[in-house]
């Protein structure tokens, strides 16, 4: 058997998420049926680097599966992309070692959220950025940024819906924001995020853009470990799964 790791974007406007559930449409699911077909009715089951919600969108997420098929790189790309939706693209292919595992392997990942920070309605945007139409402080906001940076635990920063047991400890290689224009872009690199972590700090730092929170506040908001302490978790449609990284020194960089 041959273990083949892909690197795939989605646009996830349409889907119930990534992971597989009953009688929804999903990343997952239209992935294992694409592979179905290719080995003749044989299911093939993939693992990925993690799952994203509903609405939440990839440009390099990962994933493998095992298979006893002889193709090149250039014929799977092919075979799956025939057999894909359109809203689903496999970008990459390559035969990995016995031992990977797209989730247990990453050693980072890098998350983006797009503000559309705008009074008018962009009915173009509406499905791939957060529109916030308020005035936003982005030096208090890049201040509040810095301060995730590092080793911390992140359980008021988690969803409360979350099913993790154990640490909820992370370590943040970059917490930033920069505007363009009307754009506000956040990117997040950690080793690990808690479920709906990146969305419920970028909810707190748009609090300190608008003066409801001071940056200083976000040691403080960390020390009390209370999800309650903090505001709601922006909408999904911002939120991107940008590239994965692995111990090999391969990503996923779209």
């Amino acid at each position: 058997m041959k273990k083949i790791k892909c690197v795939i974007s989605y646009d996830g406007t349409n889907f119930k998420g990534y992971q597989i559930q009953p009688k929804k449409r999903t990343v997952q699911g239209e992935l294992e049926q694409a592979l179905k077909k290719i080995h003749k009715g044989t299911p093939i089951r993939i693992q990925a680097s993690g799952r994203t919600d509903t609405g939440v969108h990839a440009k390099g997420q990962t994933i493998h599966f095992e298979t006893d098929y002889s193709l090149s790189s250039y014929n799977w790309i092919k075979a799956m992309n025939t057999l894909l939706p359109d809203d689903i693209y496999v970008k990459e292919v390559v035969e990995a070692s016995n031992t990977f595992h797209a989730r247990y392997d990453v050693i980072e990942k890098e998350y983006h959220y797009f503000i559309w920070n705008e009074k008018e309605t962009d009915v173009f945007k509406r499905n791939y950025a957060y529109q916030f139409p308020y005035h936003l402080d982005m030096k208090a906001m890049q201040k509040a940024c810095a301060f995730f940076e590092g080793t911390h635990d992140f359980t008021t920063f988690s969803s409360a819906k979350a099913t993790i047991m154990g640490s909820k400890v992370r370590n943040l290689f970059e917490a930033s924001c920069r505007q363009n224009g009307k754009e506000i872009e956040f990117i997040f690199r950690g080793s690990g995020f808690l479920y709906n972590m990146v969305r419920i700090m970028v909810g707190t730092i748009l609090d300190v853009g608008q003066g409801r929170l001071d940056p200083d506040d976000i040691p403080v908001l960390l020390e009390k470990k209370d999800r309650r302490e903090v505001g709601l978790t922006v909408p999904p449609q911002g939120l991107y799964l940008w590239q994965v990284k692995y111990e090999d020194g391969e990503s996923s960089e779209s």
